[in-house]
């Protein structure tokens, strides 16, 4: 059946714009060359960490947003609507099983340990992930596993300690988990699940815990079963449990990912991964289908409306050649990138107002429709959302899940209007 909308793109902005829609009762579809980058992520939702240039995080982000440039995607909507669109998202991911928790005082950032033991800067915790506040005085013990890749309790510790927390380290053998060798975070998560696996873990950490303290383990409690394994554990260590994410595959993120992915399906969002779009078709001022690649002649997906959210640099939906090009790969819409590569980058790699190339993107108007030169909408129906959009630096200001979610929801909003 030819949906309302064909969402282009299944990341956090694509999920998000798809539940909006779906929820005031339209026919969506969701096309996708692979599965977006919440495999890569923490799980939580970075609102505004860092504004362009300032060394601290940001505490505040909802009063930071009014010192944001006019041309920020967060200024043009403003703190309300944000504060709108947040609390929707954490009422639809509660219907799909995830629970997310924000800072106290309100309106304020969760400050985290990241693996490297910094101090990173969170609007929306995971309920597992919260307990590692660090605005709370009782200490913390990390704990690692030996032959782990990529995660090292002692450098997170001693990092953390170097700032003013309190912290120690402790190691356990792999083998309170699993037998199995070269194990990653998702391998571990899975065999959290087996039966007894808990209990065997909470064994070991017992005599490692001290009175008052509460434990930090690397983001492997579970996958499917995720808050029974979590709350399990700290019942019987008789002691605050929280986890601090990983590097890919994040746990974390791919709960996200199939907790929203499941609730789209069971609302009859059609999701198709493994399609990459590589052109359209357009009549008088309106996108007819989009054609993905295929080993015959291009598949068309005819639509009403279309949303892209295919992400920029890092989501694969710009590209770029030696000449200094750089363009928009489905629609071929302007960008805001300069076209001349010298000018892409400053001369300091980490220059702390960042570089020109991260900040460019798709110019839309204030219904979030790609827009040309001169302001005006290139489409009639088509939107864009997520961390394609111009004017922003996501990664360097954290905010890449909340532009995503936000800016998803409002796009979709404008269609609906």
């Amino acid at each position: 059946m030819r949906p309302d909308l064909l969402v282009i793109g299944a990341g956090l902005a694509g999920l998000s714009a798809a539940l909006r829609a779906t929820q005031a009762g339209l026919r969506v579809r969701i096309i996708a060359k692979g599965l977006g980058t919440l495999h890569w992520s923490t799980g939580n939702l970075d609102l505004l960490g860092y504004l362009p240039g300032a060394p601290h995080p940001v505490r505040k982000p909802m009063e930071a947003i009014y010192t944001l440039p006019e041309s920020h995607p967060y200024a043009r909507l403003g703190p309300e609507r944000i504060g709108h669109c947040l609390s929707w998202w954490q009422k639809a991911l509660g219907a799909a099983g995830l629970a997310y928790r924000p800072a106290t005082p309100a309106r304020s950032n969760w400050l985290l340990p990241s693996p490297a033991g910094a101090v990173r800067p969170t609007y929306l915790a995971t309920e597992a992930q919260a307990g590692g506040d660090l605005s709370q005085a009782e200490p913390m013990l990390i704990v690692g596993f030996q032959g782990m890749r990529d995660f090292y309790p002692h450098l997170i510790a001693e990092n953390l300690t170097r700032q003013g927390y309190a912290a120690r380290a402790a190691t356990l053998s792999l083998a309170v988990i699993t037998r199995r060798q070269d194990s990653n975070t998702l391998h571990l998560a899975q065999e959290l699940e087996r039966p007894g696996r808990v209990q065997e873990l909470a064994a070991a950490l017992r005599p490692l815990v001290r009175p008052g303290e509460r434990v930090g383990l690397p983001a492997i409690l579970g996958l499917e079963r995720h808050q029974a394994i979590w709350q399990g554990l700290a019942t019987a260590l008789d002691a605050p449990v929280f986890e601090i994410p990983t590097l890919p595959p994040s746990v974390p993120g791919i709960r996200l990912h199939r907790a929203l992915t499941r609730h789209l399906e069971a609302q009859g969002v059609q999701i198709q991964v493994g399609l990459t779009a590589i052109g359209f078709q357009a009549d008088r001022g309106r996108i007819l289908a989009v054609e993905t690649e295929s080993s015959a002649r291009p598949w068309r997906h005819q639509a009403e409306g279309f949303l892209l959210a295919t992400g920029g640099i890092l989501g694969g939906g710009f590209n770029s050649d030696p000449q200094g090009r750089f363009w928009e790969v489905v629609f071929n819409l302007p960008l805001t990138v300069p076209q001349d590569r010298n000018a892409w980058f400053r001369p300091h790699f980490l220059a702390p107002e960042g570089h020109p190339v991260f900040r460019g993107g798709l110019a839309v108007d204030g219904c979030f429709r790609p827009v040309d030169g001169h302001g005006t909408p290139l489409y009639q129906n088509l939107w864009a959302a997520g961390n394609l959009l111009a004017h922003v630096d996501a990664i360097q200001e954290r905010s890449v899940e909340g532009l995503a979610v936000i800016t998803g929801m409002a796009a979709a909003e404008a269609l609906l209007a």
